[in-house]
């Protein structure tokens, strides 16, 4: 056991991200299910719906499981009461100040995770007092930081001034990349790009085949102005790309965006006009799994590799 799997009481070190549009109720237990953290995104579900996938949830797995939970979020008090109302214990926060929530959750019995993209935002973190920490690069999928800081770089300066357990986050796909991690501080990682690409996602048939086909490129960091988010390259991240070059002003931006753009492409499966949020890791996804194989796929890896003794001189 080490930091991650005692704090969760889970087998492996692994979290299942809580990603929108892609981590509906059957996507967390099986993940549960497999050893690891399952998380809701609660980001794309209105207060009433992550009930329903919460009580799904417990119906599906007896396990440990978790909600992701971005406090921009409008309804953020109604989400937190539906939360300690159906007696989830661990919250990952993103996209905000954690200060505001982590003594209320913990109060109520919640573990308290917080996502960040940054040293700075790592240490305050920890002084807002969350259980654990997720350092995410740049190379992620979704939204973004904006000093595009890499994970092979964030992790060893957050891991060599925090105190509590570290979870490495953004292009982790395999064993490999899971082992490379902790060899560089992570107790653990959470990993979103390969569980899109699962029978168990919720995101559509065709978003799932396109990740499959992504190539080394095809993803791009964009729209830094609003939030940062990184897209697979289509029709509407062309369009992004065409109105930069007017310079175009914040209400343009978000004119161009307009709503549900991520529904349309992750969860209606429209390619050419949704947004497609994906890492740069798609790039070594080539197929679509069940998420039981997945986990031990990347287990089996990351033992193989762990124990090897070769060396490369």
């Amino acid at each position: 056991m080490n930091k991650i799997t005692q704090l969760f009481n889970i087998k492996y070190p692994i979290i299942q991200a809580g990603m929108v549009w892609n981590s509906g109720w059957r996507l967390a237990s099986a993940a549960s299910n497999s050893g690891i953290l399952g998380l809701l995104g609660a980001g794309s579900m209105y207060p009433h719906v992550l009930r329903e996938h919460i009580i799904k949830c417990k119906k599906a797995t007896d396990k440990p499981f978790g909600v992701n939970v971005p406090m921009l979020y409008p309804n953020i008090q109604e989400i937190m009461d539906i939360i300690v109302e159906e007696g989830v214990k661990i919250v990952f926060t993103s996209a905000g100040n954690p200060k505001i929530w982590t003594s209320w959750l913990q109060e109520r019995g919640v573990l308290v995770v917080h996502v960040v993209s940054s040293l700075k935002f790592a240490l305050k973190a920890q002084e807002s007092g969350v259980d654990a920490i997720v350092a995410e690069g740049f190379e992620a999928g979704g939204h973004n930081g904006r000093d595009e800081t890499t994970t092979l770089t964030l992790i060893p300066m957050v891991k060599e001034q925090i105190k509590i357990p570290l979870i490495a986050a953004g292009g982790i796909a395999t064993g490999r990349g899971m082992l490379a991690t902790m060899v560089l501080g992570a107790d653990g990682v959470q990993i979103g790009s390969r569980f899109v690409a699962s029978e168990e996602s919720s995101a559509h048939q065709a978003f799932k085949q396109i990740v499959v086909e992504a190539k080394e490129g095809d993803t791009q960091l964009t729209l830094k102005e609003l939030a940062p988010v990184r897209l697979i390259k289509n029709k509407f991240y062309n369009e992004v790309v065409d109105l930069y070059k007017t310079g175009p002003t914040i209400d343009e931006l978000k004119t161009l965006l307009g709503r549900a753009r991520a529904k349309k492409g992750m969860f209606e499966g429209d390619l050419e006009n949704g947004e497609l949020e994906i890492g740069q890791i798609s790039g070594l996804i080539h197929d679509v799994k069940p998420v039981r194989q997945i986990v031990q796929n990347i287990i089996d890896e990351f033992e193989e590799v762990n124990n090897s003794n070769y060396k490369t001189w």
